[in-house]
């Protein structure tokens, strides 16, 4: 049984100072202030920015006296054009900090603004590889407040964006520990208007955080126990926030397994995310759907080295017969309840993305993770199965 609260209104501090419960919006100057923030960057997402979630943001800065400037030039897919316009209008405005407001496109592009502000290098010799973050000049990072308006991300609690380079298509993630906002405004009440399609989409890409951080074989215990209890909450919330999108226990249970998941994979990622990157840089796919529909391939693909894992994530969830097989039968049946795809061909992914895709996955960072190792060939005939339906 879950337990129930009084209230869901807590103040957290774990990994950051978290104000999480319906109506935080409210605190959004004062978490400003905390931040040390006097003159902030409002990043939001272009199909967000005439809607009352902002409108009623941007009203508590105005009731504070806060001096702010709203920039939402922000693709679903960030790119270095994005980030470079941001910087622009950040340097142009005299700013001093940014407030991240929205998914997780701009979640990246405000946090990487903070983070660009005031360095002198190319942000990709800031690639989450080997120990390229201590590059940075870390006087030149900008102080973050971060606002998410759907619970799939986690970018508030993370440390790391990923942006598109355009000279080779792929994303890359940019690593550093400042990058991790300063204060966090958790607010149910911003997902509510949703659409049940996003709310499908971006709460699976938070299952596959947790799902991948848990089958990752990299040692970190206290990863994988946050991982649990955010595919827990997943399984009994995501099905009801798609059905009603105003139900707050819902929204806000999912909030907070987003934030899990996000803290989760520290432990590590895996194949899911390194084939759907290059759907998403190639074929402009959404990232958290395209996460659910390569799941069940990789669950089968891994199945060997993650046998054991998913039966005791099983018996956690209590699913029936308690086996790896009932994980995987749980993922089918969760996406056929929510409309997820079967197939990579149904969201637009081909066999024409063969072999770059196959390549770009093989080298994308989330590889290794994978709990089986796998190379551009093994990619090929993962992404023949996913678009072909064959598990």
């Amino acid at each position: 049984m879950l337990d129930r609260y009084a209230s869901l209104t807590a103040n957290w501090s774990y990994p950051t100072a978290i104000r999480f419960g319906a109506g935080r919006i409210a605190d959004l100057a004062g978490a400003v202030k905390t931040a040390g923030i006097t003159r902030p960057l409002f990043v939001t997402d272009p199909g967000i920015a005439g809607l009352p979630v902002v409108a009623t943001a941007l009203a508590v800065l105005d009731k504070a006296g806060v001096p702010y400037a709203v920039f939402s030039k922000v693709d679903g897919n960030p790119t270095l054009a994005n980030l470079d316009d941001g910087l622009a209008a950040y340097k142009a405005g005299g700013h001093d900090g940014v407030i991240a407001f929205g998914g997780g496109s701009a979640m990246d592009i405000g946090k990487t603004i903070a983070f660009m502000s005031g360095q002198t290098r190319p942000v990709w010799d800031f690639e989450d590889r080997e120990d390229w973050w201590t590059r940075a000049d870390a006087k030149g990072i900008a102080p973050i407040v971060a606002v998410p308006t759907t619970a799939g991300t986690g970018s508030e609690v993370g440390r790391a964006t990923v942006v598109t380079d355009p000279s080779d298509h792929t994303k890359k993630i940019i690593f550093h520990p400042l990058m991790l906002p300063k204060v966090v405004i958790s607010d149910p009440e911003l997902t509510v208007g949703l659409p049940a399609k996003i709310t499908a989409w971006t709460g699976m890409d938070a299952l596959s955080h947790s799902l991948e951080a848990w089958s990752s074989p990299f040692f970190h215990p206290l990863s994988a126990g946050i991982a649990l209890e955010g595919m827990r909450l997943v399984k009994d919330w995501l099905p009801v926030a798609v059905k009603d999108g105003g139900n707050l226990d819902a929204r806000s249970y999912m909030l907070i397994a987003s934030s899990m998941g996000a803290v989760a994979f520290q432990k590590g990622l895996g194949a899911m995310h390194a084939m759907s990157h290059p759907c998403s840089s190639l074929r402009g796919t959404h990232h958290g759907l395209t996460n659910a529909v390569v799941m069940p391939y990789v669950l089968k693909h891994n199945l060997s080295a993650i046998d054991e894992k998913l039966a005791a994530l099983a018996r956690y969830l209590d699913l029936p017969g308690q086996s790896a097989a009932s994980v995987v039968d749980w993922v089918l049946a969760l996406r056929a309840e929510l409309g997820i795809p079967h197939t990579l061909k149904e969201i637009g992914v081909d066999e024409d993305v063969l072999p770059e895709a196959a390549k770009m996955a093989e080298h994308d960072p989330s590889n290794g993770g994978n709990p089986v190792p796998l190379t551009a060939q093994d990619y090929e005939v993962l992404f023949k199965n996913a678009i072909n339906g064959v598990l």
